[in-house]
């Protein structure tokens, strides 16, 4: 089945296989959050990305295999509603941005800084800190030795502009510029682009659009 990332609550995952790598999206919880179970190939370790909500669906998601680590995009609390059952069920490691890690109430066991490796596996992503949406959002890059590059952005960048930074114009600034330069300036097009909530893009659809961004504020 083609992968489409297009999920709801209370339905079917999406699915992608690549030649090295599973990623299996699922929506979770009130604020149709997504979360992502990647699992390496070569080893059939597990990395789950923002235990958002709906702890019993995270957990048969994972299945037997068992659960090396959980990263946290950001702290802000729908992204981290099932972290608690989760890694007491599967005794994960978990990883979250510096400086959003002391508002995660479970603790983090690794603090993620710009540039960290995040290996599972054979499978290796590097954080990206991306400041603005909060202070320590991160989002993780698998760049496919057999493929274009998979992005997980959190809050950071959805479909049509960047994430919430409440009205904070200096926030804004920040945010804009992280993803321009971090993402948009070094990454190709077909950069596939998972967000934190609703559907998936590419870098290359949104590109077009980074002065209207800008000049709208938003």
């Amino acid at each position: 089945m083609t992968y489409h990332g297009s999920v709801k609550v209370g339905g079917a995952p999406a699915v992608r296989e690549l030649a090295e790598l599973m990623i299996t999206k699922v929506a979770v919880g009130p604020y149709d959050n997504d979360a992502y179970l990647l699992r390496c190939r070569a080893t059939d370790e597990q990395l789950l990305i923002d235990a958002a909500n709906d702890a019993g669906t995270l957990i048969t998601l994972v299945g037997d295999g068992g659960l090396a680590k959980v990263v946290t995009t950001h702290r802000h609390q729908d992204h981290w509603q099932a972290l608690a059952e989760v890694v007491a069920h599967t005794g994960a490691t978990t990883l979250a941005g510096r400086a959003d890690a002391e508002a995660i109430p479970v603790p983090s066991d690794v603090l993620l800084d710009d540039g960290d490796t995040v290996a599972f596996g054979a499978i290796e992503l590097r954080a990206i800190h991306l400041v603005g949406h909060t202070e320590g959002s991160v989002a993780l890059l698998y760049d496919d030795p057999k493929g274009h590059p998979h992005l997980f952005t959190g809050d950071c960048l959805f479909p049509g502009g960047v994430g919430n930074t409440f009205g904070d114009p200096a926030a804004f600034d920040h945010l804009i510029d992280d993803v321009e330069h971090k993402l948009f300036d070094v990454l190709p097009d077909e950069t596939w682009v998972y967000p934190g909530h609703g559907n998936d893009t590419t870098l290359g659809a949104e590109r077009p659009n980074l002065a209207e961004w800008r000049a709208r504020r938003w």
